[in-house]
């Protein structure tokens, strides 16, 4: 049985990829780097704390592969990706919620592109047709 693709499902589906894969390898990035150095200086008006980043590299690291390769998975039309995406995202958008404290408006633009994410996927998803 074939139906007809909406041009904008298969459009906001391409992007829910990409930015999945974009996300990812941001995620993956910073937990390389938070992984690789290991302490952090957070200057505040009343203190200087040092933050031990590891545990967030690796919180980084596993969540931006597993976004990574459901974004891959999407963009080669495997449904299983879509469900995975969208969990992957709340999970991404959650994570960055909590790294503004840290990184105000890289945690600020990881939560609106999962956002982004979750709508496109979501909203759109059930138009594209095998």
């Amino acid at each position: 049985m074939s139906e007809n693709r909406s041009a904008w499902a298969v459009g906001w589906t391409f992007f829910a990829a990409m930015m999945m894969v974009f996300l990812g390898s941001l995620h993956a990035l910073a937990g390389f780097t938070g992984i690789i150095k290991d302490q952090a200086y957070a200057v505040t008006p009343n203190a200087i704390f040092t933050i031990d980043t590891t545990q967030w590299g690796w919180i980084h690291l596993i969540v931006g592969l597993i976004v990574l390769f459901a974004g891959f998975g999407l963009l080669s039309g495997a449904v299983w990706a879509r469900t995975v995406g969208v969990i992957m995202a709340l999970i991404a958008g959650i994570v960055n919620f909590y790294f503004i404290q840290w990184y105000p408006i890289w945690g600020i633009t990881m939560v609106a592109v999962s956002i982004a994410v979750i709508w496109a996927l979501t909203a759109h998803g059930r138009d594209v047709v095998e």
